[in-house]
């Protein structure tokens, strides 16, 4: 064990250092955006989703980081790497449509748009319904939208950013009672 020790103290320390960096960098990106979600009134479920999501691609970047401080050699291990990234590779492209809408919940999470509670209108010539619609619940993938007839509809997030969204009035403005109502 002590040889282990005298002979990768560099690698040990960097390693201790990149990680100490880590959990301050992780500490620093949770609060802003917690800090995000009191600004925008967010649900406490969306908050920790848009966390892990952010989390994972921190942890990302650190496995990477601790590849290149212990030195591994991407041609010992080049065989295994290829197929992994292969297996990655169709994975992600059969997926697309599911990470473009993870990516899109993440983007109008912190743009906030919209939020629980409001009422828009969405210009999709593809929707068959269009009257005003109540953001009910914001999740990863989608968004539920219910309808002036109290029906149900479930809506991708990446077509809210393709598509024209009206904001018609929010819920602070509807519980006032504003003119718009």
């Amino acid at each position: 064990m002590n040889t282990f020790i005298t002979t990768n103290q560099e690698a040990l320390i960097a390693s201790i250092v990149l990680f100490v960096i880590y959990l301050l960098v992780r500490y620093v990106i949770m609060k802003a955006i917690r800090k995000v979600a009191r600004a925008g009134h967010f649900d406490e479920m969306r908050t920790r989703l848009v966390g892990k999501f952010i989390i994972f691609g921190l942890s990302a970047i650190l496995l990477i980081a601790l590849v290149f401080i212990w030195g591994i050699k991407f041609q010992d291990i080049g065989i295994l790497l290829s197929s992994v990234f292969a297996v990655v590779g169709v994975a992600v492209f059969a997926q697309w449509s599911i990470l473009s809408n993870i990516t899109a919940g993440v983007i109008l999470f912190f743009s906030f748009p919209f939020k629980i509670g409001d009422h828009i209108r969405i210009y999709d010539k593809d929707l068959d319904y269009e009257g005003e619609l109540l953001i009910e619940d914001i999740k990863a993938y989608h968004m539920h939208l219910r309808t002036a007839a109290g029906e149900l509809l479930t809506y991708p997030n990446n077509l809210l950013l393709q598509k024209s969204v009206l904001l018609l009035h929010d819920e602070k403005d509807h519980s006032e009672g504003s003119p718009t109502d």
